[in-house]
């Protein structure tokens, strides 16, 4: 069955066919993991879990262990030159804004701040798996891939080959993939990497009778690649053949599909800010994998190799204390510019709306970038029925129509950025293991920036007047998502 997206807000607008063909469309994919989430979520044996309050971390209530914000450890850069190079990047630019955004994340005792690192952005699938397949060519010692979809089409298929040659050169391979996510890849895709001796571990299978612990709702939806403990990969890219074509190719023909021109980025980080990277892949194995690694080579202390400095946030539902959404959060709410959220899927907690309005009324400039459609309909929805009241925020919001939307990224005030696989939506929040890498400075910010500037030019502005004025059945759909939205 083939099922157009219909028109929404303006009329004449051209949409995209998306194939729910589920022996066929990798589309389908997408939609089978997302119904057996939502229709297995009513079975968790856990209790509803709550996002943290805010205000606790404004007044300084919650403790944190790690109070160094600045790293002075073997690994990274003296405190000395930690000092110059923030010190460079305030001469650079906007020194009050970068001291206000380091300032707050010290003020909750967020993740600690890495200085040293290069950051290069990537844009869509293309540049990201050439950059990838790249550095996995280079591995000296190890590969460390995280990841929520591995399939077994072309993308899957061209890693694999090069994972097990890799191994046949003594390069150490270790692979976590989560079980619903990788649901339909067929598993002798996952038994030939383990016939060549790499090692593969499912996350939280689906088969209750597999996993030590049955926790269906909890999915690895990280995706972390690391190189010899040098360099790291993170952003929303799968392994999958979806991004095989670049959604700029899908502007220009105007033919984007769910099987072609998914827009989404994806960052490769060098140097001491690495190791964050590992020491997250390292405990999920642990929990979740079995036998302990071998991590002799892991922690190689590589030297500095740029003046970024990063932060690497990793959440859990194991983690009572979502540091990933509170730093977001009081990003947002510490905005003296502009908040510029680019998000795949978009089902904002009380919370978080009220942080996004607040900004907009005391003259932020804040805009998000959403899909124009989804391959989960329910989650499309649910997040639309927030529109109108963002909306008469001040909140100005733009549906990205030209190819399937998959980022999820953030700058603001023009010197903090994020890249990475969280949501703003609550499975992101509370029940999904997710990672996202921050960078601090201006330089990146721009180049950030300059990426949500040129996805911009290919969004429809939604005004309230004509959001308003939807159809009855829209806002019937909404309200019928809106009501399973913490599940979704």
């Amino acid at each position: 069955m083939t099922f157009v997206k219909k028109p929404l807000v303006e009329p004449g607008v051209a949409y995209p066919k998306i194939n729910f063909n589920f022996r066929n469309g990798p589309s389908s994919l997408s939609v089978l993991r997302r119904l057996l989430l939502w229709a297995v979520a009513m079975l968790a044996v856990a209790g509803c879990a709550t996002l943290p309050d805010l205000k606790d971390f404004r007044r300084g209530d919650v403790q944190r262990q790690n109070r160094e914000k600045l790293l002075d450890t073997p690994n990274v850069p003296s405190q000395r030159q930690s000092k110059r190079i923030v010190e460079k990047l305030e001469r650079a630019g906007e020194a009050t804004l970068l001291r206000r955004h380091l300032g707050y994340i010290e003020a909750i005792n967020g993740p600690p701040l890495v200085v040293g690192n290069s950051a290069r952005l990537l844009i869509d699938g293309p540049a990201t798996f050439d950059a990838m397949f790249s550095a996995i060519q280079r591995a000296r010692h190890h590969v460390n891939l995280e990841t929520y979809i591995i399939d077994d089409g072309v993308v899957g298929l061209r890693l694999a080959d090069l994972l097990i040659a890799k191994r046949r050169q003594g390069v150490e391979i270790n692979i976590i993939y989560d079980s619903v996510g990788s649901i339909l890849t067929p598993s002798d895709f996952f038994e030939r990497l383990r016939s060549n001796d790499i090692k593969v571990c499912e996350f939280n299978p689906v088969n209750p009778l597999k996993g030590r612990r049955w926790r269906i709702n909890n999915r690895d939806h990280r995706k972390i690649l690391i190189v010899d403990g040098e360099t790291a990969f993170t952003g929303g890219i799968n392994i999958s053949g979806v991004y095989s074509a670049g959604s700029v190719g899908s502007r220009r023909k105007r033919a984007s599909t769910s099987k072609e021109g998914w827009r989404d980025t994806h960052v490769q980080i060098d140097g001491p800010a690495v190791a964050e990277f590992q020491h997250l892949f390292v405990d999920t194995w642990e929990k979740k994998c079995g036998a302990p690694l071998a991590q002799s080579k892991f922690f190689p202390n590589p030297p500095a190799k740029g003046d970024k400095i990063i932060s690497v946030m990793g959440s859990s539902p194991d983690d009572p204390l979502n540091l990933t959404y509170i730093v977001l959060l009081s990003a947002i709410a510490h905005a003296e510019k502009s908040v510029y959220l680019t998000m795949a899927y978009f089902v904002p907690d009380p919370q978080t709306i009220d942080t996004l309005k607040a900004a907009a009324r005391r003259g932020v400039d804040v805009k998000l970038i959403l899909p124009g459609f989804s391959d989960f309909g329910a989650v499309f929805h649910a997040g639309r029925s927030h529109y109108s009241d963002l909306l008469g925020a001040g909140v100005k919001i733009f549906e990205h129509r030209e190819a399937l939307l998959h980022a999820k990224t953030a700058v603001i005030d023009g010197v903090w950025s994020t890249v990475g696989s969280t949501n703003m939506d609550w499975r992101s929040f509370l029940h999904n293991d997710e990672v996202n890498g921050i960078v601090i400075g201006e330089e990146f910010a721009n180049e950030m920036e300059r990426m949500f500037n040129r996805d911009l030019a290919d969004t429809v502005p939604i005004e309230l007047a004509k959001w308003e004025a939807r159809s009855p059945l829209l806002k019937m759909k909404e309200w019928g998502a809106r009501m399973w939205e913490y599940w979704l």
